[in-house]
């Protein structure tokens, strides 16, 4: 099957993209793996003509915004993600009369239409850049409270949150790392910013996926316990072969992130199913959301 596949994405001059987080058989059948916001920064320099997005529904929005001319695929249409449906365009609007005119920072783990309504849009490993670079007293921060808050003790600004979050990070409480801290004495804690502040304050290091790569590959450390998504330990195992990766909670794993599969990205590629396209009129007022971000990495 992964014969087949690599033959359809010659065929339709096609580069399939794989997020850190998916299961290994989809890592290793991609030609780009990584950060959603990096992957589609990334596709975007291609000159494929099609992109197969595995990972969730925003992720292949990101990609539609940033290459419209491409044609952008997620082979299972039904992959989304649960933090970004806890904001939509309607109750943004609400939220922005009630506070007031202020810059409004938007995770990109959130739809093209909330990006579309937003200031400038962030990542995990740059929100406190992105805040920062506003210059402004106050803010609103969306969607992620955890990631606001997190945000908030690094900065100045005063940030209002937005009750959304990851139910996969919040999952992780301190309980769990102490338990596994005083389990693996040797280890360092690499924590994602998407997890509560309370388990951010008992990380070694708080890191986005491909920084927790980087980290891991540059440390003389030789054992980890790693606080994010449980497929993270596959690139993490493959990047560093002589180190230990250990889960800070094997309840840590994304439905969502596992639902597609080789058989789904082989029907995409043959039948070109499951397309995202950002409309025109939408994806020009997100561009210069994401754009704006882009500008500070």
């Amino acid at each position: 099957m992964k014969e087949k596949i690599r033959q359809l994405v010659k065929e339709r001059n096609a580069v399939i993209l794989a997020h850190n987080y998916q299961p290994p058989e989809i890592q290793d059948v991609a030609d780009l793996c990584g950060d959603s916001l990096e992957l589609s920064i990334q596709a975007a320099k291609t000159d494929a003509k099609v992109i197969v997005f595995c990972g969730v529904h925003f992720m292949a929005e990101t990609a539609s915004i940033l290459s419209p001319e491409k044609t952008v695929l997620l082979p299972r249409e039904n992959a989304g993600c649960p933090m970004a449906d806890m904001v939509t365009p309607s109750a943004l609007e609400a939220r922005i009369k009630e506070l007031g005119p202020m810059p409004v920072v938007t995770y990109v783990n959130s739809s093209a239409a909330v990006k579309a309504l937003s200031t400038i849009c962030c990542t995990s490993a740059n929100a406190v850049k992105v805040v920062n670079s506003l210059k402004a007293e106050e803010i609103l921060m969306i969607p992620d409270k955890n990631l606001a808050r997190n945000t908030a003790k690094k900065t100045t600004t005063r940030i209002h949150l937005w009750e959304g979050y990851c139910p996969i990070h919040d999952r992780l409480t301190a309980e769990d790392v102490l338990r596994m801290k005083k389990a693996h004495p040797e280890a360092v804690f690499m924590a994602h910013p998407e997890c509560r502040p309370e388990v951010i304050a008992l990380a070694d290091i708080s890191l986005s996926t491909s920084g927790m790569i980087r980290h891991a590959m540059e440390s003389d450390r030789k054992v980890f316990i790693v606080g994010t998504e449980v497929g993270m330990l596959y690139p993490l195992q493959k990047a560093n072969p002589g180190k230990v990766f250990i889960p800070a909670s094997q309840a840590m794993s994304c439905e969502d992130m596992k639902k597609i599969t080789l058989e789904d990205i082989l029907n995409s590629l043959e039948h070109l199913t499951g397309e995202v396209k950002v409309p025109e009129e939408i994806r020009i007022k997100a561009l210069s959301s994401v754009e704006r971000m882009i500008q500070l990495s």
